[in-house]
């Protein structure tokens, strides 16, 4: 593979890992910059590009898995304080509850996905969308918040925002756009809903990075292998200088900047692509 398509693979890395974690979706800037800018489609193919966009976030994955391997390991009962678990009510199955409706849904729509919304008019479409939703949580959602802290998350609650997870199956909504917007209207603090949006993504996305890979592993060639290493390891690195900065910014300025940054990039691309 050419120097120039492995540093494309590290630009790929660069935008997955800085934008994962912000409610600005990593997936649709990914299809953005490469759609019309790098244009990996050409050299990976259409369905290995996609795939490569759904692996890639593995690396910022991996990024949680660092930063947040105290909380996440007390989930499996691997890290105790004192002989007791890190988290006394907050539990693995609040994890598999919130998780559960994108899994079936993702599952179920996921040809359809990969054949029709991975592309920049979808994306722009979605951009606004989720933008309107994150303006809607933070001028409905309660002043004061009375979740604040994942211990005191029901299962009903987990469930609720699971279903507002399953639009962040449409590329460009963003993941933790829609689960901290539906944590926020259901009563969560904004801290606390990233909280619980990061701990989801582990599962979730290793998962749909496995059913990816499997499902289009004949189109995926070994003289690809780094393309993809090269896009892994630059999203690790550039999740990890993001999300502490993140989770320290949310519960300051919310989710209205976020918001109007996606009206504002959506107009841009509907100039370009429209006009």
């Amino acid at each position: 593979m050419e120097i120039i398509e492995l540093v494309k693979a590290l630009i790929l890395g660069f935008v997955e890992g800085m934008t994962e974690f912000a409610p600005v979706s990593s997936t649709g800037h990914m299809i953005i910059v490469d759609d019309m800018w790098l244009k990996s489609e050409e050299f990976l193919g259409k369905y290995s590009a996609n795939t490569f966009k759904i692996v890639v976030q593995l690396g910022s994955i991996l990024a949680v898995v660092v930063v947040m391997w105290k909380r996440l390991f007390s989930l499996i009962g691997l890290y105790k304080i004192d002989g007791k678990p890190m988290m006394q009510r907050f539990n693995l199955a609040h994890v598999i509850v919130g998780m559960l409706p994108a899994t079936v849904v993702g599952f179920a729509l996921k040809d359809f996905i990969d054949d029709h919304l991975f592309s920049v008019e979808t994306v722009v479409y979605a951009l606004v969308a989720g933008a309107i939703l994150m303006l809607v949580a933070d001028k409905f959602g309660p002043k004061k918040p009375k979740i604040t802290s994942l211990d005191q998350m029901s299962y009903g609650l987990a469930f609720k925002v699971g279903l507002v997870q399953c639009l962040s199956l449409w590329p460009g909504f963003s993941r933790s756009g829609a689960t901290i917007s539906g944590g926020v209207l259901f009563g969560m603090n904004h801290k606390t809903a990233a909280d619980f949006t990061f701990i989801m993504a582990v599962p979730i996305m290793a998962g749909a990075s496995l059913v990816s890979v499997l499902k289009n592993w004949d189109q995926i060639s070994m003289d690809h292998m780094s393309f993809y290493v090269v896009g892994f390891i630059s999203s690790f690195v550039f999740a990890l200088i993001s999300i502490k900065f993140f989770l320290a910014l949310i519960d300051k300025v919310k989710l209205t900047p976020f918001a109007i940054y996606r009206l504002v990039l959506a107009a841009v691309l509907a100039v370009i692509l429209f006009f």
